[in-house]
Order: structure tokens, then C-alpha cells, then sequence
């Protein structure tokens, strides 16, 4: 799933305060001038300065293209995505540094994302026979990364889909906090040590350690459990930053799939925290630098304070998808024979006015065009446009396609006894961009709709653990007082409660009171299935994504709730083959989900 809660706002806001140039070594002052005549120049330490470029969250983003909208990629703030156009900046800084002066590293989420992802892990998988190479394995090669950290996304296909795409790249993929679940050891390498070659000088040796987040063990448990554990950021990189000190790093770099604020989605269901990157250069003393990712934020430079020694750690996280590359650049002097760190700044690039690579073009074309014919490959009609753009506040059809499929799909695979029960379905507005059009239907129709690639479940609750689920998903609103005009612009993602976290539920009928007069707990008013209201100890089969029926976003009950269904197909191509069954989608024929937004009783909408 995407990021975690994070304060973008204050947090891009705090890191341009923060994000300095670092001094790490002072400045030794001048002779006094009576002085100098009498004394012999003083020999200069030699010096030498080296960069560390750093991509994240790529999420399979090859091209400037949108697959979705099956055009060039366009956003209000002028973007432009694809490692295409990262590679060109690199291609720049290397020419400007020296090519011996610049690694290149990952900090993770590179395999899924995209509807290239997806027809390489599913359609046209690189697991089969003859399949060709991962076209992220492909770019990335050509671009010459040194490293890349394992981030969540890595495992959505499986572990057999990952280690195909391990063998393909020229590159480790690190993950000093992936451990075999049986012997606790590394099952990925966890650290990787460069060198940069300096004339009649020793090598500076640049330790590369990659840590990957301990959420895996929720969001993908389907293809992780009993196979990988994973522990903390912290503790694993106070196992391993020492250990590369003592192999003679002079500088030790940290790429962490694992965002800056301390932060978890999904509450104490792990007793690991998702977003500390932070946290690990506080805490561990060693680290120079450390690249950040996860949150798809951008923040160009920001440092925290080590609490054992002191030292500045500096840290720069490029966004995500090619948005931005993180230049991290470090300026050292050799004394008494030793590499010593005496500068180091950060900053991030924007590749939205450079060219595409040719060469990936070259390389890639194909493979791309191949994915855009696939996307639009036409599977059904549908009876009048179905927009998302409203979905965030109001009950709209399209959203009613998702809980269609998904009690249709658990419905027909429930036991006779839980068949007996009632059945719901909860589900988010992944997208507010989203169209399904009338008349002809297509593949990309459908996915830039179900954008993730979730399995579902089915999941008991009963009706008083149901309502505290429906209150934890009202903290995605702002309330308002009674009588005060509601605007659409600022009536969401409250509490860092972004869309992708927030569920609404069909096959029952409720209000939500957003009035600031309606305490925590108490929001979710006339909650009633069939005309009648839920009873506390009513039980009912809830069609659930994997994601959330396994603690994502930290929703209470729905993590240790018995199992009544469950399937290994993605939802999004249990949507596609529902459109091609049916022939033509009709809103008249979903179920209604009758949850609307109210103020002190009043609807709102």
C-alpha cells in the first residue's frame, strides 16, 4: 500500500529550517601573522569529494507516461515521472563529478505500481520460461545502481516474482532486517562496501547498509509468513553500522524504505515502527548519511542530531516515481592516513527538464508499447460514466462496483454456515481521478480505479466491533459546526488520514455526523442492516482487501477477526473478469451502500 501518515505540510515545512549544509569537522585556525615568516608552510591534508545519488519509490515508473489515462503523465505542479528522465540527470552528474566519484542507490519499492508492474508479474510474469527481464531490472542496470534497498511493494507478488528480479539485476538488493523466519540470518544481503578510487591515496570506502520496513510482516503476512521475519530499523542497524566501521568504512550510508517521523499506520500491531529513519540516526551513532523513503515525500535536506555523539546525520528523501533524485554530496580529508568526513550537503533535482534517456528508450520501447496495447484491451460496456471524483464524501456508484465484486466474490466461496450470516463489504477511494466511461470499457478503465494489487478476504465481525470500525474510518473527516458551509477542499484526510486509509461500507446503511458537536466514537449514527438496527452481538462477513484484513491502517478488530474466505486473485482482476462476464456494467445493479455525510442529523450532501 502507499505511505504512511505523515504531516507533509509541516514535516517539508520543518526540513527546509533544518536542512543545512553539515559541518563535521571544524576549521584549524591561521598562525598568528608575527608568526608566520618564522615558521614552514604548514603541508595540506590531502582532500577529495565523492556524491551519492538516490532514487525511491520508483514503483515500476519507466516512462513519462500515465497508463491509467493512456497519455504522457501530467500533474498541476508539472512532474514528470520515469527513471527515463532520472537517468539523464545521473548521466549529467557524473559527467560534471567524474564518473569514478558517484554511486547510485535505491532506497526500494521498485517492482510494483505500475501497469508495467503488473504485466510482468502477472500477465507476462518473469517467472515463466523465455520471459524477458524485468524492465526495471533492464532500466536499472543500464543506469549502473551500486545498491537498492528491499522496500514493502517488493513482496506484493510473491517471493519467487522478488528473487527473479534479485537474479536479474546487476546490483544488490539489501535488506539487513529480512531475516529467514527459521534461522534468523540475513535472506538478503544486508550491506554492500564501495570504493572510490583516489590517485596515490588509499581507497575511500563507502559502506552501503539497506533497510527495509517491519510492516511487510502485516501487509504481505499472505507471502511472508513462516518464511522472513522483520525486526526494527534500529535494531538491525545497530548490529551492522559498527560492523561496517570495523571492516574500515570511512563513510557509512543508510538507504531505509522507512519514512522520517517516527510514525506507524498501523497502530501496535507490530512492535516495530514503520517511519524511523529518524529514530536510526538518533539512535545509532556511526551513520553519516542515510537516503529515505516509503512516505513519498520530498525532502531535499534535513538532519537529526546523534544522542550518543553528537554528530549531524543528514538525510534527504526525492519524492517518489523519478519525481525528484537526492544528491547527497560529501567532501573528505585524509589525515594521518585516515579518511575523515569535513563536509556533506544534500539537495533534491527535478528531471522534468531533461530528455528521456534514448538508450532506456531504446531498450524499453517495446516492452512498453506491449503493456499500453494490454491496457487497452476492451472488456465490456458500461450504461453512463462512473467518476471517483466525488467518492471521498459522497456515496457514488463507482465505488459500488468495488463492493459488488467483493461480495460477489466471498459470497460464492463462503461455508453453508457463514453463507447463513449477512454479508458486507468495505472499501476505499484509492483514486479521485478515476473515470469508468459509458460505453466501451477497458482494462486501464478498471485498474486506474483498483490501483493496488490486493487479495481479499472475507472477515467475521460483530455489529458493536463493525460501528468502532466505521467510527475509526469518521477520523478522516474534519467536522464542522452545524449550520457552517462545508467545503470539499478541506473536509478530508484529517488526523493524517489519507484516502487510501479510509473505508466505507456497503450492504448496511449509516449517517456520519461531522458536526464538531459529535465526540470520538460517536460519529457514526443510524447504523442499521436491512432497515433494522445492528445489533451489538450481530455477526457479519465482511469482504475486506488483504491490506486492511491484516492490520494495514491500523483499523481495531479487523486484524484478529476469524477468517471466513479468503484468495490468492487480486481484486482488480476479479473486477476485470466480473465486466467481461457480465457483458456491461449498470450502476442499477450494485448494492447500494446508503452512507452519507450528515451535520447534527442534517444531510450534508
Amino acid at each position: 500500500m502507499p505511505v504512511s501518515p505523515l504531516n507533509r505540510r509541516d514535516f517539508v515545512k520543518k526540513s527546509a529550517v533544518t536542512g543545512a549544509a553539515v559541518a563535521v569537522a571544524g576549521s584549524v585556525g591561521a598562525p598568528a601573522a608575527e608568526a608566520a615568516e618564522h615558521k614552514p608552510a604548514a603541508k595540506k591534508n590531502r582532500t577529495w569529494s565523492f556524491s551519492v545519488l538516490g532514487t525511491t519509490d520508483l514503483h515500476s515508473h519507466v516512462f513519462d507516461w500515465d497508463y491509467y489515462l493512456d497519455k504522457a503523465y501530467s500533474d498541476s505542479k508539472g512532474n514528470s515521472v520515469g527513471v527515463a528522465r532520472v537517468a539523464t540527470l545521473i548521466k549529467q552528474q557524473r559527467a560534471a563529478k567524474g564518473e569514478e566519484r558517484v554511486l547510485l542507490v535505491d532506497a526500494g519499492d521498485i517492482i510494483q505500481g505500475t501497469s508495467l508492474a503488473y504485466y510482468f508479474a502477472r500477465v507476462r510474469p518473469i517467472t515463466d520460461k523465455g520471459a524477458p527481464k524485468h524492465p526495471m531490472a533492464v532500466a536499472m542496470n543500464h543506469m549502473r545502481y551500486d545498491a537498492a534497498a528491499l522496500g514493502n511493494h517488493e513482496f506484493n507478488y510473491g517471493i519467487e516474482v522478488l528473487r527473479k528480479f534479485e537474479s536479474q539485476c546487476r546490483f544488490p538488493l539489501l535488506g539487513a532486517n529480512a531475516l529467514d523466519a527459521k534461522t534468523l540470518r540475513p535472506a538478503f544481503q544486508p550491506y554492500t562496501v564501495k570504493r572510490i578510487c583516489v590517485p596515490g591515496a588509499p581507497d575511500i570506502k563507502v559502506g552501503i547498509l539497506g533497510l527495509t520496513n517491519p510492516g511487510i510482516a502485516l501487509w504481505d503476512k499472505d507471502n511472508v509468513s513462516g518464511k522472513m521475519v522483520f525486526p526494527g530499523l534500529v535494531e538491525q542497524a545497530r548490529k551492522y553500522v559498527p560492523r561496517l566501521r570495523a571492516l574500515g568504512c570511512d563513510v557509512v550510508f543508510l538507504t531505509d524504505h522507512s519514512g522520517l517521523d517516527g510514525s506507524s499506520s498501523y497502530g501496535d500491531e507490530l512492535p516495530y515502527v514503520e517511519n524511523a529513519s529518524n529514530l536510526v540516526a538518533q539512535q545509532v551513532p556511526g551513520i553519516d548519511a542515510i537516503l529515505v523513503g516509503h512516505t513519498h515525500v520530498e525532502v531535499p535536506s534535513y538532519t537529526v542530531k546523534n544522542e550518543e555523539t553528537g554528530e549531524d546525520v543528514l538525510l534527504s528523501e526525492p519524492y517518489c516515481w523519478g519525481y525528484r533524485l537526492s544528491v547527497f554530496d560529501f567532501e573528505l580529508e585524509l589525515v594521518r592516513g585516515q579518511w575523515k568526513v569535513t563536509k556533506k550537503t544534500a539537495q533534491t533535482l527535478n528531471p522534468n527538464t531533461v530528455d528521456e534517456d534514448p538508450e532506456i528508450k531504446k531498450l524499453l520501447e517495446a516492452d512498453h508499447e506491449l503493456v499500453v496495447k494490454y491496457v487497452n484491451t476492451a472488456v465490456g460496456t458500461c450504461t453512463e460514466d462512473l467518476s471517483a471524483a466525488d467518492s471521498c464524501w459522497k456515496d457514488v456508484p463507482i465505488m459500488d462496483f468495488i463492493h459488488q465484486v467483493q461480495m460477489d466474490t466471498v459470497k460464492a466461496g463462503l461455508s453453508a454456515s457463514d453463507a447463513a450470516l449477512p454479508l458486507i463489504s468495505v472499501a476505499a477511494p484509492f483514486s479521485r481521478t478515476a473515470d469508468i466511461p459509458a460505453g466501451s470499457v477497458t482494462i486501464k478503465d478498471i485498474a486506474g480505479l483498483y490501483i493496488y494489487d490486493n487479495t481479499l478476504y472475507g472477515k467475521k465481525l460483530t455489529g458493536a466491533q463493525l460501528k468502532d470500525y466505521l467510527e475509526y474510518a469518521a477520523k478522516y473527516y474534519h467536522q464542522v459546526p452545524a449550520g457552517t458551509a462545508v467545503e470539499t477542499a478541506t473536509l478530508t484526510n484529517a488526523n493524517n488520514f489519507w484516502d487510501y486509509m479510509y473505508d466505507t461500507a456497503a450492504g448496511v446503511s449509516y449517517d456520519i455526523d461531522i458536526d464538531i458537536a459529535a465526540a470520538e466514537g460517536s460519529r457514526i449514527k443510524n447504523l442499521s442492516y436491512n432497515g433494522t438496527s445492528v445489533a451489538d452481538d450481530q455477526v457479519f462477513v465482511v469482504a475486506v482487501n488483504n491490506y486492511r484484513a491484516n492490520g494495514g491502517s491500523g483499523y481495531p478488530h479487523i486484524a484478529a477477526a476469524d477468517i471466513a474466505y479468503s484468495s490468492t486473485n487480486e481484486i482488480r482482476q476479479l473486477m476485470i473478469d466480473y465486466v467481461t462476464s457480465k457483458g456491461s456494467l449498470d450502476p442499477k445493479a450494485f448494492a447500494v451502500t446508503n452512507w452519507r455525510l450528515t451535520q447534527g442529523g442534517t444531510p450534508v450532501f
